[in-house]
Order: C-alpha cells, then sequence, then structure tokens
C-alpha cells in the first residue's frame, strides 16, 4: 500500500479544533462554527451535509463546547449511523453517540424499564406479521400472504402517526391512503393484535418508540436524566421524521433548544411509511431565532446531471416545491444525460446491458454502474438482460426475482401442474400455455386486473403478472411448448442467474437507491403508467413520484441514460408515453400543463456514441400530421403510415409484397408470429417511404434500434431491389 493510499483510508487525525474546520466551503463552515441555539439546514442532494454535520460536532468537540458524550446524533438506516460514527472517529471525536432513532429509544428502554414498570423489557418480535395472522384469525378474518403484509404495513403506519384502532378508517381517509382492506376490518385486527401482544408479553419495533414516549411522558424524572445525558442533539434526514419520532425528539429536548436538523424536502419519498416534511419546514416557526443554512453547492454531479435535476423541481407543486433548493455543480462539464425510447421493454433492457457492456470495457468498474427502476417487479427483465450480456450485477433492497416467496411458490404450483399434466382438472378446459399459466397463477393470487393500492399485494400481483407476461412470450417465440417447457425454461433462468460478484452492477428500486451514488446511472421505464405509477392519483401522490425521480437523477456523478419503451412486448401496441416529468425538460419536448405526457411522437434520430452503442432519441413532440392532408393524426396505425388510412398511397406494391414474403420467412425461422418482426402497418410504410439509409429507415414509426440492427441491412437490399445478404437472422 502506498503512502497516499494510506492516507487515503486512513486520513490522520485533525491536530486542532480550527484544523478540523480545514476543506470546508464556506456554507459548511457556517454549519459547523454555528454551536449554539437551534440550527436548521437545508441540504441539497450532493452538498456534503454528511460531511457538515460531522465536522461540526468534531469541532465542537475539539473545541472544548461540546461533551462528546452529552452529544447524541440520529438518523434513520444502520448503514448512514455507522458512517457518521466512522467520520467522526477520523476527526477525533470518537465518544459521540450516533445511532437510529429505534437503536437509540432501545437503549433508553432497556435501561430505564425495570426503574419505570418493573421487572425485565419484554421481548421484541423480529416480525409482526405471524401476530398480525394469528390476530386475524381471532377476528375470523382470512387473509393471504399478501394481504398480511399490507395489512401489517397499515398498523405499522397508525402507530408511527399515533393513530389508535377506533379512529383508523378517519385518519386513513384524511391522508389518502388506499386501503387494502376493508377499514372497519384493519381497524379490528389492529385492536386483536395489540391485545395479542399484551397477552403473550411481547412488543414490537414501533412499541419501542411508543413505550419510550410513554415514560418520558409519564416520569419526569426520568425524563430529566435522560436530557442531562444529552444535551446536544443533531438529526440528519429530518424530512423523514414521522409524528412520533418527533415526539420522541421533542421529549428529548425538553425546554432546551440545542438542536441541529438537517434535511431536503425535495426527497421526500417515504410518505406512505408516515413521514412527512412539514417538521423541516416548520422548524422557523416553532424557533424562530433559528440559523438557517442552505447547502446548494453540488460536489456530486456534473453540471449537465444537475441541470436537469433542477429542471425537474422547477416543475413541482405543493409546499415541499416551494422550498426548493437550486443546486449548483462543482464538477467540471460532463455528458448531456442521453434520452433513449425503444419499441418495447425488452429492447430496453437489451440496450441498457449493450451500454453496460461497453462501458465496462472501457474501463468504468461494474460497481460504479446502477439500473433503478420504479419497481421490484422490473428487475426482473434486466437481471435477464445482463446475464445475456455475461454481465454480472447484483439486487439491492430487493429479492432477486426467482427468490422472491411468491416466484418460488408459483414455480412449485406451475412445475406440479405440469406433472400431473392431463389429471389436474384445473386446466381441463384450458388449451393454450398462456391460459394454463393464467389458471394455475389463479390460485397463487394473479388476476386480470392489478390490484389498487401499492402495498404488498401489488408488488406480489407484479411478479406473479410478470410470469403471466414471461408465458406469452414464451408461447409467442415457441409455439406448441408445454407447461414443462415453461418450467424448465424457468429453471435454466433462476439457474443462470446465481448470486453475482459484489463488483457487479447495482440493480435497484428508486427507494432502495437513496442515500447512494454511482458514476453511471441508467432511469429505466421513465413511462407514464409507471412513473408516476398508475395508482398516484393526488396532487400530493404525483408529487412525491416526482420527487422520487428527482432523487434517482441526482444519485449520478457523471453519466445518466434515461430509457422508456414504447409496448411492454415486442409487437405490442405502442401505445405508452414518456413520463411527463421530462416535458420540457429533453429534447425537443415541450412542457405541458396539468398531467400532460401524451402527445404523437415526433421523428426520431439516430446516434452512436464512442461505445458504439445507437440510442434512439425523441426529436419533437409536435403533433404528427398527415403528410397528404396535414390532419392532426391521433390513430397509432395512421401515425405509424403518416398519413390518414382515407388519404391516396404512393405505396409501392411490388415492394410491399417482397417485404411481406420476406418477413413470412423470418417470422418461420424465429417461430414468431409475422407481426412480431413488422406490423402490416410498419411494412406499409417502409414500402411508401422505400428508405435509402439507416437514418430513413429509423424515421419510419416501428422501427426501434433493436429491429434496426437485426432486419435493418434486409429491409433496405429489399428496397434496393438487391438480393438479401446471408439468412436474414442477424445478430
Amino acid at each position: 500500500m502506498t503512502a497516499a493510499t494510506h492516507s487515503t483510508l486512513f486520513p490522520q487525525v485533525p491536530d486542532t479544533a480550527d484544523a478540523v474546520l480545514d476543506g470546508l466551503d464556506p456554507e459548511q463552515r457556517e454549519v459547523a462554527t454555528a454551536l449554539h441555539g437551534p440550527v436548521c439546514v437545508l441540504a441539497g442532494a450532493g452538498t456534503g451535509k454528511t460531511r457538515a454535520i460531522t465536522h461540526r460536532i468534531a469541532y465542537g468537540v475539539r473545541a472544548g463546547i461540546l461533551q462528546p458524550s452529552s452529544v447524541l446524533a440520529v438518523t434513520f438506516t444502520n448503514r448512514a449511523a455507522g458512517e457518521m460514527r466512522g467520520r467522526l472517529r477520523q476527526l477525533g471525536a470518537g465518544g459521540v453517540q450516533a445511532r437510529t432513532f429505534h437503536s437509540a429509544a432501545l437503549r433508553q428502554l432497556q435501561y430505564f424499564w425495570p426503574k419505570a414498570v418493573g421487572g425485565s423489557l419484554p421481548r421484541l418480535v423480529d416480525r409482526k406479521i405471524q401476530l398480525v395472522a394469528d390476530a386475524a384469525a381471532a377476528c375470523r378474518i382470512r387473509l393471504d400472504r399478501g394481504e398480511l403484509r399490507d395489512v401489517t404495513g397499515e398498523i405499522e403506519w397508525c402507530k408511527v402517526t399515533q393513530t389508535i384502532p377506533a379512529d383508523y378508517a378517519a385518519a386513513a381517509a384524511r391522508a389518502g391512503r388506499e386501503a387494502p382492506r376493508n377499514p372497519a376490518e384493519t381497524a379490528k385486527i389492529y385492536s386483536a393484535y395489540e391485545d395479542l401482544k399484551r397477552d403473550r408479553a411481547v412488543i414490537d419495533f414501533e412499541d419501542v418508540l411508543l413505550l419510550t414516549v410513554a415514560i418520558l411522558q409519564d416520569r419526569h424524572d426520568i425524563a430529566e436524566q435522560v436530557r442531562s445525558q444529552y444535551q446536544h442533539f443533531v438529526v440528519d434526514e429530518y424530512q423523514d421524521v414521522s409524528p412520533l419520532q418527533q415526539r420522541l425528539l421533542e421529549l428529548w429536548l425538553g425546554e432546551r433548544d440545542s438542536l441541529c436538523v438537517v434535511g431536503d424536502a425535495s426527497q421526500t419519498i417515504y410518505s406512505f411509511t408516515g413521514a412527512t416534511p412539514d417538521h423541516l419546514l416548520d422548524f422557523r416557526t416553532r424557533h424562530p431565532g433559528a440559523t438557517v443554512v442552505k447547502l446548494v453547492r453540488d460536489y456530486r454531479s456534473s453540471p449537465q446531471v444537475v441541470h436537469l435535476a433542477n429542471g425537474l423541481l422547477s416543475q413541482a407543486r405543493g409546499r415541499a416545491a416551494e422550498h426548493r433548493l437550486e443546486l449548483i455543480s462543482q464538477r467540471p462539464p460532463g455528458a448531456e444525460p442521453v434520452y433513449a425510447e425503444y419499441t418495447d421493454e425488452p429492447a430496453e433492457a437489451e440496450g441498457a446491458a449493450r451500454r453496460i457492456r461497453d462501458l465496462i470495457a472501457s474501463g468504468v468498474p461494474a460497481g460504479e454502474i446502477a439500473i433503478l427502476f420504479r419497481t421490484n417487479s422490473q428487475s426482473e427483465i434486466y437481471e435477464q438482460a445482463l446475464a445475456d450480456a455475461g454481465v454480472p450485477y447484483q439486487l439491492r433492497g430487493a429479492e432477486r426475482f426467482f427468490d422472491r416467496p411468491e416466484v418460488r411458490k408459483a414455480g412449485a404450483a406451475l412445475r406440479a401442474a405440469a406433472r400431473f399434466g392431463g389429471n389436474d382438472s384445473l386446466l381441463d378446459d384450458v388449451i393454450d400455455l398462456p391460459s394454463q399459466v393464467r389458471a394455475v397463477l389463479s390460485g397463487e393470487g394473479w388476476t386480470s386486473n392489478p390490484p389498487a393500492g401499492s402495498g404488498a399485494v401489488r408488488e406480489r400481483w407484479e411478479s406473479l403478472a410478470a410470469l403471466v407476461h414471461l408465458a406469452q412470450d414464451f408461447a409467442t417465440a415457441k409455439p406448441g411448448a408445454t407447461l414443462g417447457d415453461l418450467v424448465a425454461e424457468l429453471d435454466e433462468r433462476a439457474g443462470a442467474q446465481h448470486a453475482p460478484t459484489v463488483q457487479g452492477v447495482t440493480l435497484a428500486s428508486l427507494h432502495s437507491a437513496k442515500g447512494l451514488e454511482w458514476d453511471v446511472v441508467f432511469l429505466v421505464g421513465v413511462a407514464e403508467g409507471m412513473m408516476p405509477i398508475t395508482y398516484a392519483k393526488t396532487d400530493e401522490q404525483i408529487e412525491e413520484e416526482r420527487r422520487l425521480l428527482y432523487v434517482g437523477v441526482t444519485r449520478a456523478r457523471e453519466h445518466l441514460f434515461v430509457s422508456w419503451a414504447l409496448a411492454r412486448s415486442p409487437g405490442g401496441r405502442a401505445g405508452r408515453r414518456p413520463s411527463r416529468f421530462l416535458d420540457g425538460l429533453r429534447p425537443g419536448s415541450v412542457a405541458t400543463a396539468g398531467r400532460g405526457g401524451g402527445g404523437a411522437s415526433g421523428g426520431i434520430e439516430r446516434g452512436a456514441g464512442s461505445s458504439g452503442v445507437t440510442a434512439v432519441r425523441r426529436t419533437s413532440r409536435s403533433p404528427a400530421r398527415c403528410r397528404v392532408c396535414g390532419r392532426t393524426l391521433t390513430d397509432a396505425g395512421e401515425m405509424k403510415l403518416m398519413r390518414c388510412e382515407g388519404c391516396p398511397s404512393d405505396m409501392d406494391e411490388g415492394l410491399y409484397e417482397r417485404l411481406r414474403e420476406w418477413r413470412a420467412v423470418q417470422a418461420q425461422r424465429s417461430g414468431q408470429p409475422a407481426f412480431c418482426v413488422f406490423t402490416d402497418k410498419t411494412l406499409m410504410a417502409i414500402a411508401e417511404t422505400a428508405p435509402d439509409d439507416e437514418g430513413e429507415l429509423a424515421r419510419i414509426p416501428g422501427v426501434g434500434v433493436r429491429k434496426l440492427n437485426r432486419f435493418g441491412a434486409d429491409v433496405l437490399a429489399i428496397c434496393a431491389g438487391r438480393e438479401v445478404a446471408g439468412d436474414g437472422e442477424g445478430d
């Protein structure tokens, strides 16, 4: 190890208090030296908030103003608390307590329980779901596994918002929550759950905070003992504080105001758990004399990435938007974000995998690349695409698709159905493979329409729906395939995706990516219906979806790729549109009022970067118009032809027939229906345009980058009257 490497991994402890301030920018230094009274730090993404508050604590300790044992720094994850403790040790302030809210409360509860209540603290249950199941059974209410998770989530929300069972229905309605079951039933289960815990002498995760609050409220002597121990508080990620956590913080503080909070209302993305930015936004109202410092110098992302992030928030509405921070990048100029449109989701995944493979080949470490998506159900297609491309990957914040309980259980059900074959009465009247799969999975909770809401039932349904879609695609590719063939395919897919190396590309949901960063970020599936998600109905929910995308954008240091697909599967109806959040931000688009995000697509251009990977960029958001009469087109088929159905066609009939004959050969070779190669409308558009080069061919709706790469040479040869070279299969 070189001296330079050693000094980077094990930095020297600053010699003096003033040396702690070295290297801080003016605003960070202001935070570090504001050691008296209430302090509110509004810190944008990538602005060095952890650096600022750890240097603040260390400076206070090293200057003799703060006693290490009297400082309690709280945050929301064990990882963040561990990072804070490590930084404080490096700065010579190792005696400071840095913990999560629950960890700090649990220590106090364990210490004071014998004095406040007597005896030992009841056992803390690791998972409350079995208790909820028992409570539901006691109420004679039957819940499946997904419903159990949803009801458990509702109980957790009630407890962090300090809502009692009798008030649940009204509180959920006020909060605009999508109740997973009848509110009266949920309230009944909640009440039974609390009774059951008392009978069994156990407490849950939320009880740790509730009981600590109760003891501090009822026993003033204990509250004073805690306050004599901790005299200075620092709260990170303050925008994520729940009402219960805020109450605990107030009891810790008492009448004092030695408090520093750090947060960013524009990164509030956990409101479904009870988090609210109101405590952050109201801080100056509660503490009129507070010192307020804004951190807006972004040290993480390039100016181009920061420009997009600022643009997203500039269109935001609501209270959090009124307090947004305009970030200023401190990094040298970088690459512009790339906006890629694909014909379907497999093409989008393959496109991302190709780019990533080339980035790794050019020297970018796999561990510095991430693919971020809205829901965990989107991971499977990217797992497969990366596996096919030979790219190592790792999942964060979610189980691998084939390791998810519902997927494993569904696989077992499909395997059993395949084994029994015609002896299974469930499948007696079902002939085709997709229908067989739907019949089997309906017993596991799959329905033709997705459930409402955003809880566990929805996630479980999405996993099962992914298997249904896989069966449809498999049957299309292999006509005559049996249920046994599909089971074998599932086994092969699962076997090809064993645990990757730790240096793999990160696959993560946007929620689980909070607090992380990478050199290269791929934001995928950024289309209406997924971003914002379909069940985001209210203005508040829509704005939280915007903030979620903002969090995703600000994870990127140097390169950002934003993509969407026009259809779910090859040959599907191209009815999707890019997310409304990109309107006015991506090249060629214009800002739209209201929900936005619609409109016909204009032309596209193909551009190859240094990696040689081709991207398809939308260059216009103006309405598509008939090239004959000029009328605005709204029908998808007419938009493919770029003319009205009734307008005269200048199609070369001979060329059209040659294209149809060629398509039939391709369909037979690939085992797919003809429309999966090109639809009739796309062939007609090609025959009418008779393109001379790839650029002209690419501008025809229905010819995406994947089909262009696979079939472009053949189509251009046919249009030029030449023989098709080779077998036309492409690569």
